[in-house]
């Protein structure tokens, strides 16, 4: 079990860029989620998919060599769903269907795959751990950096540019 959750029911097996398809799994099911239960069901279930994932994966690495083979994918969709949490509280708060924000949600799934890819500071940092714990915190973190910057996105394109 614990290596269907970790692989996302085998999302992490499609080649190539297994951890972008599973970014790309990630964003419809927190889109699906949205349209279920809004922005509440989806920072649920944020929570949940990091604990669950965090045990998957300690489980499916335990004993191997490497501490992250790229068939792991559930560590994108935690994160893809942590870039995606701003986007949908906008559409919950207003009312919207969340697809009105599409730009929102584009965003966000390509600045998560960005930091995701590059490992910058902090992603970096989790990602050097070499334990389960560091393969689910560098996706959270590059899933923050990925909001804050779709949310500050939003503000320009909105705020600023008035559109």
């Amino acid at each position: 079990m614990s290596k269907l959750i970790a692989t996302v029911f085998g999302v992490g097996h499609i080649r190539p860029a297994p951890g972008t398809w599973g970014s790309g799994v990630g964003v419809l099911m927190a889109l699906a989620l949205h349209y279920i239960g809004g922005f509440p069901l989806l920072a649920i279930a944020t929570v949940l998919v990091f604990l669950i994932g965090w045990w998957a994966t300690a489980e499916a690495t335990r004993g191997a060599e490497d501490h992250d083979p790229s068939e792991i994918v559930i560590d994108e969709v935690a994160g893809q769903w942590i870039a995606l949490l701003l986007v949908s509280y906008g559409a919950w708060h207003a009312g919207l269907d969340p697809l009105k924000l599409y730009p929102g949600w584009i965003a966000g799934f390509a600045l998560f795959r960005y930091f995701d890819i590059t490992k910058p500071w902090l992603v970096g940092w989790a990602d050097r751990r070499g334990d389960a714990l560091g393969v689910m915190l560098d996706d959270v973190i590059a899933g923050i950096m990925a909001a804050i910057c779709t949310g500050l996105l939003a503000f320009l394109w909105h705020g600023v540019f008035g559109v």
